[in-house]
């Protein structure tokens, strides 16, 4: 289409479509949730809750983002615990020493994230459970009751504070600590099943009570302690959850806030927190076709919404959700980086919540001397590597030892300072932040890589692909994966981008000598991605880790040519062909992008509305395992992490508008079925807000407002050419077609 027949406006129209989420979106329940996982969630980053039971009790499950068991590991301080040692005893066949020192202390009980405890509310005999829903729009739970009794419960958006508002008589208010004390009766059998808390050995709460309020204060392990303080007046309840991280005294801390929440009033504390999440929804917006697929996003963008925010933690694998069932939470709830927290944060960039996704920025950038000591005294080498299983303080706390000492952690960390900066173009952030990470990894892996294969090609000592045979001894490879060597490559192209960026051209062609140092992809002869060279897929496996390359790397891209699209189709291919079997939840997400990116949006579209219908459990939590039974999976546990919820909609996000080579295009991945479709102020690389209508299968009318100013290359919806467009600092545009 020739750009002169395209109307420019230079100011932004009024949205496209309503922002917030729709009644069809929210959680409504006639039958109570009798299990903490089937909950309706509430959050605020920092503090969490859980709303389930019929009313005799009403359970508020309590949770708070910083609450950890942070012992040391032991092992992990003494005179084996090398890299080289741990090579040298692989070689040796050592692997009874290998798992006691490397594998082994996970089974302990802690490290370990910990829950804070829960309200019961027992309502009278009378009042019989009707209905509990979740407004997504306002984050705000209600549960109402035959005899008219109605209790409407938030966690507030900005302050560690819970509210209730119970009309029609008000409960009994019991507050429970969790069972860190007395007598353990399940311990620990692995890292799913951890047991009982008590093994944790806790002294029991000190508890406290008066007329109107409630509170306990529970020692925990090597000083850390924390407090509840919950108290109620005129039929509202009110409660926070405060740490010694701080300050000395976490029930006062605790107590104060209740006390000016209840002073402020239900009214005033409620209207605050809606002001929040109205600002939050009008980020951005999607509508498709598919209400499952448009649901499941909208619940997992209100996850989202609930658990990153800048100044508290980063989400880990429950982030603030932890189990109420008197068990440690599944993994121990820890930050993985082998995937977890990585897929966590992918719908930050296009999502247009750059803001929120700097809770996991702003820990890695705080945790990194802990990082720089770990890669000095384990590895023996400069720069900067991040153990794979971590705990609040970032540091390693074991596990299967091939990923969680593996070589490429950082690097896949390292791509979301490189995200940040190419979706926010914030050039101060690029200075002080993502080139300065980036360049560490860099250093790392420039030394780690120092030996050559008999090609001349830098390769690691050791090499892994999660979890390709899971810890025995053969997921170790002596050549390098496809895994690993895309994370090098990606480090070495990106870090020399960014240091041309920045000018520094020694730095620039530094990394680019190391990057034309390195090996090839291996692939198959008709161009399958193969785990390491000379080694297949070996069958269904639910990691796609040696596909890294293709996403969310993007080092193999559709707009490459017919060699990548070759690569794509036939690694795509062998995934269908190997099958599901040994999928979890959070397969069926990354597989949605994946086929994204390989523009075949029919299987996208099916992977999405698998993972809604087969891998959630009824209030969207992602269960790992196939809660249908229909075979999507041999898998049917339930232990519920969040990475699969997170990545959907970053993959929802991916079919309706891919920016990553620097060219944005539009409904790149949308089935033909799809003939109207929309989007509000997704976030492009370059730092554009785009908005875009589909009608009649055809794109209509495009909005896009530049913050930073500079060049848009759009792809024509109508022809396929490249519109070239230049914006200035904060100016807006409606193209129509």
């Amino acid at each position: 289409m020739n750009r002169s027949t395209i109307l420019l406006i230079l100011l932004l129209a009024p949205a496209l479509l309503t922002a917030q989420p729709l009644p069809a979106h929210n959680l409504r329940y006639t039958n109570p949730a009798t299990v903490w996982d089937e909950a309706l969630p509430l959050g605020d980053g920092m503090m969490g809750s859980l709303v389930w039971g019929d009313g005799r009790p009403l359970r508020i499950s309590l949770d708070r983002a910083d609450l950890w068991d942070a012992r040391l590991v032991p092992e992990y301080s003494g005179p084996d615990y090398k890299f080289k040692t741990m090579e040298r005893w692989h070689r040796e066949g050592r692997v009874a020493d290998l798992l006691r020192v490397y594998d082994n202390p996970y089974r302990r009980p802690a490290p370990t994230k910990i829950p804070a405890g829960r309200i019961e509310l027992a309502f009278p005999e009378g009042a019989q459970f009707r209905e509990t829903s979740l407004d997504l729009a306002t984050a705000v739970a209600s549960v109402t009751f035959s005899n008219g009794a109605v209790a409407e419960i938030f966690v507030h958006a900005t302050e560690a504070i819970g509210m209730a508002r119970i009309r029609g008589g008000f409960p009994q208010v019991k507050l429970q600590a969790p069972p860190f004390s007395g007598t353990v009766k399940d311990p620990a059998k692995g890292a799913i099943g951890a047991g009982d808390l008590a093994q944790l050995g806790y002294p029991a709460p000190a508890a406290t009570s008066g007329p109107g309020w409630s509170a306990y204060t529970q020692e925990g392990a090597e000083g850390f302690r924390f407090a509840v303080y919950a108290g109620w007046d005129g039929g509202v309840l009110a409660w926070s959850i405060a740490s010694s991280n701080e300050g000395p005294d976490p029930l006062q801390i605790a107590k104060q806030r209740v006390q000016a929440a209840l002073k402020n009033g239900f009214p005033r504390m409620l209207a605050s927190h809606k002001r929040w999440w109205t600002g939050f929804w009008a980020r951005s917006s999607v509508r498709v076709p598919n209400p499952v697929v448009e649901r499941q996003w909208y619940l997992d963008t209100y996850k989202w919404g609930a658990t990153a925010r800048r100044g508290a933690p980063p989400i880990t694998l429950q982030a603030v959700w932890t189990a109420d069932n008197g068990k440690l939470p599944p993994w121990k709830g820890d930050y993985h980086h082998d995937l977890n927290t990585q897929l966590s944060y992918w719908p930050t960039y296009s999502g247009n919540h750059l803001e929120d996704g700097l809770s996991y920025l702003d820990w890695l950038w705080k945790t990194r001397d802990t990082a720089f000591q770990w890669t000095r005294t384990f590895f023996e080498l400069p720069g900067l590597n991040v153990p794979m299983t971590a705990d609040i303080n970032g540091r390693q706390i074991g596990g299967w030892r091939q990923y969680t000492h593996s070589s490429t952690t950082s690097a896949w960390l390292a791509q979301h300072f490189y995200l940040h900066w190419r979706y926010s173009r914030d050039r101060e952030f690029l200075k002080n932040r993502a080139y300065p990470y980036l360049h560490d990894v860099a250093v790392f892996l420039e030394a780690f890589t120092a030996n050559k294969d008999a090609q001349g090609k830098r390769t690691h000592p050791l090499s892994s692909s999660p979890e390709i045979n899971d810890n025995k001894p053969s997921a170790w490879f002596d050549q390098v994966t496809n895994f690993d060597l895309a994370l090098d490559r990606w480090t070495f192209e990106k870090a020399a981008e960014l240091a041309a960026e920045l000018g520094l051209k020694d730095d620039e062609a530094r990394w680019r000598h190391v990057l034309g140092e390195l090996p090839a992809f291996s692939k198959a002869a008709d161009g399958t991605l193969l785990i390491a060279p000379g080694y297949p897929l070996p069958a269904s496996h639910r990691h796609f880790s040696h596909l890294m390359a293709i996403h969310p790397l993007g080092l193999i891209d559709w707009d490459q040519g017919e060699e990548a699209r070759r690569t794509i189709k036939a690694s795509l291919e062998e995934l269908r062909r190997k099958g599901p079997d040994a999928w979890c939840g959070y397969s069926y997400s990354w597989l949605g992008n994946l086929a994204a990116r390989a523009r075949h949006g029919v299987t996208a579209e099916k992977a999405l509305e698998i993972f809604a219908t087969a891998f959630c459990l009824r209030n969207s939590f992602h269960a790992n395992g196939d809660q249908s039974k229909k075979g999507y999976s041999k898998f049917t546990y339930r232990p519920f992490t969040l990475e699969g919820n997170f990545a959907m909609p970053a993959a929802l996000q991916e079919m309706l508008m891919q920016s990553h080579s620097g060219k944005v295009i539009l409904f790149p991945a949308v089935p033909d079925t799809w003939k109207d479709a929309e989007f509000r102020t997704l976030r492009a690389d370059g730092a554009f807000l785009v908005s875009a209508v589909r009608r009649g299968g055809k794109v209509t009318r495009v909005e896009i407002a530049s913050e930073k100013g500079g060049e848009m290359q759009l792809v024509s919806p109508t022809d396929g050419r490249i519109m070239k467009i230049n914006f200035k600092p904060g100016e807006k545009r409606t193209l129509r077609f």
